[in-house]
């Protein structure tokens, strides 16, 4: 501290550095050293390595090994005999990383599903379901929305005024018939809702040869596409918080289709629309954007120097679940 005081440092600049409160410093007066070096003594209820030792033998023994510190506790009181606490039980197991899964539990497992990876339209298409508002408090319209992973166009949509397996079974062969969509050429994701995992929509599916792909259970950005989908949706300006006829959900729903499929130049896709990019016209477009850029640079290279111009390559593939092309490589090669 002298030192920085020295060199014309500010006190409370040099405390800020040491991570030492400016008052603490002026309590130390003239004496300037730290001070805050904890209790000299161990504290008088602190346990002993044999107590601790004991803790974890009972807590993996046979008897006890799949119940709780609050429930080994319990029962060695109701014995006559008290070892510690429960926080006493559950500090040291944790200590000894044996805080968890003792004896024959295991810990849960959360498996990514295998990365799904599209190259070309009618691949990959994610659905799901949202609420529209209705005049009516408490009822809602619910869309029903199938999308391309790889165009981002929106294949196909319906709305109806409730959930349901029968709707969503209907719908999806529509799609494919409007498509022409083979078989064994689609693999179809969603979460885990009925209308998704109902009996009827996997016996459609398994009629159509279409794979079905479903999200973890409470992770959202499994189905990231229909997710980011019905934000765009929903935050338009002309968006009606309230629908007052399915009717008129519909009209708007039609209009919003036209304008994503069509005119939306989408950013995941090097802005083309999804459109274009379904119908395999978004190379000539980003070719024609590329030479665009390389006269610029010719005519005006002080803008650029030795930096590239804006990369307008085509993305040759997408894969769900935002996995990275390493991870996604690897987990490919594994599988």
């Amino acid at each position: 501290m002298k030192e920085a005081v020295s060199n014309h440092c500010s006190k409370k600049v040099a405390c800020a550095d040491l991570g030492i409160d400016f008052r603490t410093l002026n309590s130390w007066k003239d004496d300037i050293m730290d001070k805050r070096n904890g209790p000299l003594t161990e504290p008088a209820n602190k346990l002993g390595d044999d107590i601790k030792d004991k803790i974890v033998e009972i807590a993996n023994s046979k008897r006890y090994c799949d119940q709780s510190p609050w429930q080994i506790v319990a029962k060695l009181a109701d014995k006559g005999t008290y070892i510690a606490s429960e926080s006493s039980f559950y500090k040291v197991l944790k200590e000894r990383k044996l805080l968890a899964h003792r004896g024959k539990s295991k810990a849960p497992e959360k498996k990514r599903p295998l990365p799904l990876i599209a190259t070309a339209p009618n691949q990959i298409w994610s659905w799901d379901i949202t609420y529209l508002k209705s005049a009516i408090k408490g009822e809602y319209f619910y869309l029903y929305l199938f999308m391309d992973i790889f165009s981002r166009k929106i294949v196909g949509y319906d709305i109806f005024e409730s959930e349901s397996m029968d709707y969503s079974s209907e719908l999806v062969e529509k799609i494919c018939i409007n498509e022409r969509i083979k078989k064994d050429q689609l693999v179809l994701h969603s979460d885990n809702g009925g209308p998704m995992k109902g009996a009827t929509m996997l016996a459609t599916l398994e009629r159509l040869k279409v794979v079905p792909s479903f999200s973890r259970a409470r992770v959202s950005d499994d189905n990231p596409y229909s997710e980011s989908l019905f934000k765009t949706l929903k935050y338009r300006p002309d968006f009606a918080e309230v629908f007052s006829e399915i009717s008129d959900a519909k009209r708007w729903t039609l209009k919003f289709v036209d304008w994503y499929n069509n005119h939306h130049l989408h950013s995941g896709i090097k802005f083309v629309t999804p459109a274009s990019r379904h119908q395999g016209e978004d190379s000539l477009i980003l070719q024609k954007r590329t030479n665009v850029y390389k006269k610029a640079k010719e005519k005006y290279p002080e803008r650029w120097g030795i930096r590239s111009t804006r990369n307008w390559d085509e993305i040759k593939e997408v894969s769900l679940n935002y996995l990275q092309k390493k991870k996604t490589d690897a987990m490919l090669a594994a599988s």
